[in-house]
Order: C-alpha cells, then sequence, then structure tokens
C-alpha cells in the first residue's frame, strides 16, 4: 500500500422494488395521470466495488461516478478535445512555471442536498483518492504534490513536473463533498449522502448486482428525452445479456460477441451499435515472477500467439491488431512502425531453449465473461503456448477475484484489456512505470525518463516522437504482449436511441427515450 501523502490545502428505492420496476420501457399513462416514469436498464459485464467513488478503477463506472459527483473535464470524442463539466477555465497559472496548473470552477453549482460546490471539495477528493486506503484511482493523482485554495471558486495544483497530460487525469477525479466526509466518515457518507452535482443521484445499489440512477428534475445536463431511471445489472455471461435483451428484460446490452450479433441483429425491436474500442488488449507478464524475469520468457509468448487466427475464428474479423500498445486515434499513433512480433513458434521455441527454459511451468490467470470471447481466447491460447515449450496451469477465477488480485500484484501472467487510451501517458505509465501500479511491477530506468519526457512536453511533434520511443521499448522488451483492440457491438432496443462510446464509459445522458 502506497504510504500516505499529504497535500497542503492552502430519494431511495427499496432494491425488491427497484429490481421489479426497471425492467423495461415504462407504459403509457392515462390521461389523467402524470406521465409515467421511463426506465432504461443496461446489461454490463463489470463489478460494482461498492458505494466508496474511488474504489473502482474502471471506465463504465468512472462514467457513472461521473454522472453522480461530478468530474472536472470529460473527453470529447468528435472533437478531440476536452469539454469542461465543473471548470469555467483551466490551464497552466504561468508558462513560466509549468508545474502550477489553475482551475476555475463554475459559480452556482449545487449538489442535490442543495450544497454549492467548492474549491475545498476537489482538493479533499485528490487527498482522499491519494490517501484512501480503498482507493484504487492513486495513479491518477500520483505527480500531485500540493492544492493550493485560492477561494471558493479558484484553486491550484502542484505537480512534481510540468504535465501536459494533466486532464487526462483529470477526467477521472470524482469531487465528493469534504463536508459531509468530515460530518459523517467516509462510508455513512458515501452510502447515505451520496449527493453531488450531477444529472443522476444514487438511487439504490447492490455490491456486485446491480446499481440504480435517478435522473435530477430540471438539471440543466439532463435531458427532458434522458430516461428517469437508469438501472445497471451484471450480467456476465453472453447468453443471458442477449436473452434478457430480446425479452425486454434489459434494453442496452454490452458486449455481445459474434456468434450472437445475427441473432440481435434480426430481431425486429433491436438495433446493433459498432464501436471502435480504444481499450487494448494485452497478455501481461509480471518480471518480477520467474520465468518472467527472463525477457526470452516474454518474447517467446509474443512469437507463440497466433493473433490473426485468434481474430478470425472467435472474434469474427471483429478487431484491430495492434504493433505495439498503440492503435489508430492514439496520440503519437504511427502507422509505419516495424512489425515487432510476427506469428513464428519456432522462434519462440528457440528463445525458451536459448533461455533453458523448455517445459516451464507458467500459471496463466484469464477472464470469464468479462471481454468478448475472453474463455474462449485464452483457451485457443493455452495450446499455442504448450506448443512451444511452455507447459500452462490454465485459472479462470470470478472476475471481482480477478481483478482485486491483479489491481494488488498478485497475479504473475494474464489476459486483460485497458480503456480508454487515447491519450496513452496515462495507461501506459500506470502498468509499465516503475511505482505506477503493482499490476505488472515493471520497472525500466530507460522507459520511466521517456515518460517523464513526454509528459512535460507541450510541444506535440516533439511529443509524438518522445512516445514513439515509448511504444517501440515497450514492444521489445516485452512486459506485455499487445494482441488487438475489438470492434464492440452493443445490443440496444428501438426504443432507445444510445451510441456508446470508444472508451466503454456509460453516459446516462447519453441515452433518450424515443
Amino acid at each position: 500500500m502506497p504510504a500516505k501523502r499529504s497535500f497542503a490545502i492552502a430519494r431511495s428505492l427499496g432494491a425488491t422494488a427497484m429490481l421489479g420496476a426497471a425492467v423495461g420501457l415504462a407504459g403509457p399513462a392515462s390521461a389523467t395521470d402524470d406521465p409515467a416514469p421511463t426506465r432504461v436498464t443496461v446489461a454490463v459485464t463489470e463489478t460494482i466495488a461498492g458505494h466508496n467513488p474511488h474504489a473502482d478503477s474502471v471506465s463504465l463506472m468512472n462514467g457513472i461516478w461521473c454522472k453522480v459527483y461530478g468530474c472536472l473535464v470529460t473527453y470529447d470524442f468528435e472533437t478531440g478535445t476536452f469539454d469542461s463539466y465543473m471548470l469555467e477555465s483551466w490551464g497552466l497559472k504561468d508558462p513560466d512555471e509549468p508545474t502550477v496548473w489553475a482551475l476555475e470552477i463554475k459559480d452556482g453549482l449545487m449538489r442535490h442536498n442543495g450544497e454549492q460546490l467548492v474549491a475545498a471539495d476537489i482538493a479533499h477528493s485528490i487527498d482522499r483518492i491519494a490517501n484512501d486506503p480503498n482507493s484504487r484511482q492513486t495513479q491518477n493523482v500520483r505527480q500531485v504534490v500540493e492544492v493550493r485554495v485560492i477561494d471558493d471558486l479558484n484553486l491550484e495544483v502542484v505537480t512534481d513536473q510540468p504535465m501536459v497530460t494533466l486532464p487526462t487525469y483529470m477526467q477521472n477525479w470524482i469531487v465528493t463533498s469534504k463536508a459531509l466526509y468530515d460530518e459523517y466518515g467516509p462510508e455513512v457518507a458515501d452510502r447515505e449522502h451520496p449527493h453531488g452535482i450531477g444529472p443522476y443521484r444514487l438511487a439504490d445499489l447492490s455490491i456486485g448486482n446491480y446499481l440504480v440512477l435517478e435522473k435530477v428534475p430540471d438539471h440543466p445536463r439532463a435531458h427532458p428525452d434522458n430516461p428517469d431511471e437508469v438501472m445497471l445489472r451484471i450480467m456476465p455471461e453472453p447468453e443471458q445479456r442477449v436473452t434478457a435483451l430480446m425479452n425486454g428484460e434489459v434494453q442496452v446490452a454490452q458486449f455481445i460477441p459474434p456468434q450472437l450479433v445475427q441473432r440481435v441483429d434480426q430481431a425486429s425491436h433491436l438495433d446493433i451499435a459498432w464501436v471502435d474500442a480504444m481499450e487494448i488488449m494485452f497478455l501481461a507478464m509480471n518480471p518480477e515472477t520467474p520465468p518472467w524475469d527472463d525477457v526470452r520468457a516474454r518474447q517467446a509468448v509474443a512469437h507463440a500467439v497466433n493473433r490473426d487466427a485468434l481474430v478470425r475464428a472467435l472474434l469474427g474479423g471483429q478487431a484491430t491488431i495492434l504493433n505495439g500498445p498503440a492503435g489508430p486515434g492514439v496520440v503519437g499513433y504511427d502507422p509505419d512502425m516495424p512489425t515487432f512480433y510476427e506469428y513464428d513458434p519456432e522462434k519462440a521455441r528457440s528463445l525458451l531453449e536459448e533461455a533453458g527454459l523448455v517445459g516451464v511451468e507458467v500459471d496463466y490467470y484469464a477472464t470469464v465473461g468479462r471481454y468478448i470471447a475472453d474463455r474462449q481466447i485464452s483457451e485457443a491460447i493455452v495450446p499455442m503456448l504448450e506448443e512451444v515449450g511452455f507447459k500452462v496451469n490454465f485459472n479462470t477465477p470470478e472476475w471481482s477475484t480477478l481483478w482485486a488480485d491483479v489491481q494488488d500484484g498478485g497475479v504473475p501472467f494474464y489476459y486483460m484489456g485497458r480503456g480508454s487510451v487515447v491519450d496513452p501517458s496515462a495507461a501506459l505509465s500506470q502498468y509499465f512505470e516503475t511505482g505506477g501500479s503493482p499490476r505488472i511491477a515493471y520497472s525500466n530506468p530507460e522507459l520511466d525518463e521517456l515518460f517523464r519526457l513526454e509528459r512535460a512536453e507541450f510541444d506535440p511533434d516533439q511529443r509524438n516522437t518522445l512516445l514513439r520511443e515509448v511504444f517501440t521499448l515497450l514492444a521489445e522488451d516485452a512486459p506485455a504482449h499487445f494482441l488487438w483492440r475489438h470492434r464492440m457491438a452493443w445490443g440496444v432496443s428501438k426504443d432507445i436511441a444510445y451510441a456508446p462510446r470508444p472508451d466503454a464509459r456509460l453516459e446516462a445522458w447519453d441515452i433518450f427515450v424515443r
């Protein structure tokens, strides 16, 4: 657990009732009644960690908490820029002082309980992200060394180095109330007083099962056609999600696998919504655990896996093979980068022979139901690895267990994705910079220096050059083997208008009832 860091700080619905109600769109009201509330249920594969908004570190839940509590900025994929959410302005205080950012809050932003959002709330939230023992988001504030509250609407954030990437982190700073925290403590404040500035309030939550949001009446960010209630239900099995979608139990279903797309597409009441995901899928290899401390073992994995065959046979061709950690649309992406790892099982075996590792036993962990065809992909990867000389122990724990263990650094070799990779710096430093997180425990001083330089470079062309050096070093040293990015299919009722985001954040204000 990281050492504690200090900063200079100068209406609920019952679970049973809600589960029964939120299974479809409400029917039409009679002429004498008020219109019945509209409800949309979304089947998702993610877990829900609990009421603490800082205890989740996945894109989908970041989007949910941002719409409840509020976050500083949001990313607009159409413009390729950050939009204001709670900030009037943000930027360097002085170009000659590139480690100090000045943030101005919009005046009059009110929480659901009538309390005004103030700068002290942001300072409190940054401190909590860093020091809450249950926080899974410490990497988002790792470079912050001081927060100065100037007045209720202004504050300054000081970083330990110049950081052009700070807005990428700011979009994940969920801002909770300092006053409520001080009065009730974290557990009671989160569970009983989850008051934010967002267009939805938290109405109900069952850990590992479901979450219900309720639209705030007359909220300026809520559209009249946004649903009055949104329920997220965890459904890890694809057949379960599709069956629920077909029978109207849910109106939106995340991640329809290739073999079920036609079934959904042919249903007269359903549509398929496609999106090119900005999530990189990879095989992670922890260099602190043998045999992954030998680069030849890691490179052998990269040569052993036939990515083209996997995409063709198991993903229906709906994925883009990655050459390194970046794909199209990512800052620094270079379509002309050399190919690092062709499928070459003979090369893989020769690397293991050279290292004296033929027959080495490895524990491989895979998700089940979290990603498209994840179990089938891993079941196909295992014989590819064994063909070149690995002896593989295949493990498929529950997603919530595996995810917790990965975040704690307890998994040596696993298949997983990292979402929201637009500017790659935050994602790559989280996994591959010394001290970024325990998830891979990779440490390379040369790479650390490249991260430091690219974060501090405000000239886009020069920064792209540095990022490509990062990509090359990661590909060559292979602490992870980068596989592909999915083209994701979501199932959507024709009673709903919804375009999924490339970063997999679920934004309730993007859902419209027709």
